[in-house]
């Protein structure tokens, strides 16, 4: 029962630690996202991977982690906490690997441009800048997320999913469209 009288004290003083890292991280993923696409030639590093193979791995990845948010959303709407928390951590592992996956491709590769022509081209780079534009906060929603549901403070949890959810979900699916979008001219 003590224990559980503690839990606020303690998540106060985990909050110390944990938010100003989960601010770090979000500001230091995307800037240097954001500098290996803006100056790939300065970070290009020849490590000899197939260029052809890392965007389907990308796409299987995305695809993977938008099942396992379905997945997530049932288990927590069918009151399975065990179950959601694997799979939320589940779809937050496949986030990171695909960041790393992203960054190493990054590094090793020229950008390939979009051949698409017409209106079709259009919807790609709508996708693709939306896309992008809100990958950016995907990464701070779900790491306080988590972070709130480990911890327990579930009416903060409820409040930060309420946007995590769905604009993680709806990255997770562009990037598979992206990927399809773009799958002939690799």
């Amino acid at each position: 029962m003590g224990a559980l009288r503690d839990l606020p004290s303690q998540n106060r003083k985990n909050d110390k630690v944990v938010i100003p890292i989960i601010i770090v991280l979000s500001v230091l993923v995307p800037v240097a996202v954001a500098l290996l696409i803006v100056f790939p030639d300065f970070f290009k590093l020849e490590m000899g991977i197939d260029r052809a193979t890392l965007p389907a791995f990308h796409a299987i990845l995305n695809g993977l982690t938008a099942v396992l948010l379905i997945a997530g959303l049932y288990f927590i709407m069918n009151k399975n906490i065990a179950a959601h928390r694997v799979v939320m951590m589940a779809a937050f592992g496949l986030s990171a690997v695909f960041l790393v996956s992203y960054v190493i491709s990054k590094l090793n590769a020229d950008p390939i441009p979009y051949g698409g022509e017409g209106s079709l081209r259009y919807v790609y780079f709508f996708i693709l800048i939306s896309h992008i534009l809100l990958s950016v906060p995907v990464l701070p929603l779900a790491m306080f997320s988590i972070y709130r549901g480990w911890t327990q403070e579930y009416e903060k949890h409820r409040k930060v999913v309420r946007y995590t959810f769905p604009i993680w979900l709806y990255v997770a699916v562009t990037g598979v469209l992206v990927y399809l979008f773009m799958q002939p001219y690799y």
